[in-house]
């Protein structure tokens, strides 16, 4: 059933975007809001998943990985090794730590948590191929699976270079 709900929540948002392709994506500016839930479970785990957004992957601070990423973290990112380890050692190559913002810099859509699993959708900017000079909005999904207060596996729509 979870999955059931998330898959119909991720056609809706997909959905929503081809009728209106036109129109571009905008983040939502109450990060509070998104993050509220009437389940303290889930909030909980928006707010993990938050924080290691702002911390770890937006802020580069790769030494609290630990605090957020199980050990045997399942990564399905195929550019990125799996395990706690393989992110760690992955990201210390291409990032460097910069200070902590008190809110996710990149804008995000939404964030919906269902169960264990925490999905963020973010606006990503591409060129556009068609005009030259010119850019389209689109969006960018993450997908966290939670499981005792730290994140155990990781999906996005990323491709092999």
């Amino acid at each position: 059933m979870k999955n059931n709900l998330l898959a119909l929540a991720l056609m809706g948002l997909l959905s929503v975007g081809q009728a209106a392709a036109s129109e571009p994506v905008t983040g939502n500016p109450d990060h509070e809001a998104l993050l509220s839930s009437a389940d303290p479970r889930q909030a909980a785990n928006k707010r993990l998943v938050y924080d290691f957004w702002r911390e770890v992957f937006e802020g580069g601070h790769l030494e609290l990985a630990d605090k957020y990423l199980a050990e045997s973290y399942i990564q399905h990112n195929p550019r990125v090794p799996t395990g706690r380890a393989g992110f760690v050692e992955f990201f210390g190559k291409v990032t460097r730590p910069k200070p902590i913002e008190s809110r996710v810099r990149t804008p995000i859509v939404s964030i919906i948590a269902e169960g264990e699993l925490v999905l963020l959708s973010f606006v990503r900017e591409y060129p556009d191929a068609r005009e030259p000079g010119k850019s389209y909005t689109s969006t960018w999904f993450d997908l966290f699976r939670v499981r005792d207060g730290r994140i155990v596996e990781h999906w996005d729509a990323a491709t092999r270079p």
